[in-house]
């Protein structure tokens, strides 16, 4: 069992390491520039959703599952459309707090990889261990959590696959930061 205070170094520069990587690709890389796309009438949907507060809203709404039953409900999910809307607050988008909140959640990423990673490798155990339980486990967190909205909400299913792929960068990064700072016998 290693000390987890003993992978603070790895912890912190995988987390420094995904963050340049994601800033490149959601900056540099043209992949991701399709998973996004106009509205049929944009100045519609503004007014549309101009005094919603910031939330997530399904369109059409049913509060209950007897709702869902209700004729009308039934036919305008069969007239469509169908939505799910997130209105976020108006104003410029606060580049600084969600690249800060990217990197503590890289940090967290970075924490639970070095907690399971401490708990079921040793000390002085070769790269590719150390790198194979590291990879897997920043993999499932940088990546699975996303399964989930392609399933049941509807984000495309080449979006996610897209993401997955990223994730699968920034955890090969990150095990290989571990592999290569993981503390000897």
């Amino acid at each position: 069992m290693v000390a987890l205070g003993s992978l603070w170094l790895p912890i912190l520069l995988s987390s420094v390491l995904v963050w340049i990587a994601s800033a490149l690709v959601w900056t540099v890389m043209p992949h991701h520039k399709s998973d996004w796309k106009p509205v049929s009438d944009e100045a519609a949907a503004r007014s549309a959703l101009k005094n919603h507060p910031p939330g997530q809203y399904s369109i059409p709404y049913a509060a209950t599952q007897a709702a869902m039953k209700d004729p009308d409900f039934v036919r305008k999910t069969e007239e469509g459309p169908n939505a799910y809307v997130t209105v976020v607050p108006s104003g410029q988008i606060a580049m600084g707090g969600k690249m800060a909140g990217s990197f503590v959640y890289n940090l967290a990423v970075g924490v639970v990889v070095a907690y399971l990673a401490s708990r079921t490798v040793s000390a002085g155990a070769e790269y590719l261990t150390v790198f194979r339980v590291t990879g897997t486990t920043a993999w499932l967190a940088y990546s699975f959590a996303i399964i989930p909205d392609a399933i049941w909400f509807g984000r495309p299913w080449s979006t996610t696959t897209k993401t997955m792929l990223d994730g699968l960068a920034y955890a090969l990064l990150t095990a290989g930061t571990f592999g290569w700072l993981w503390p000897g016998a």
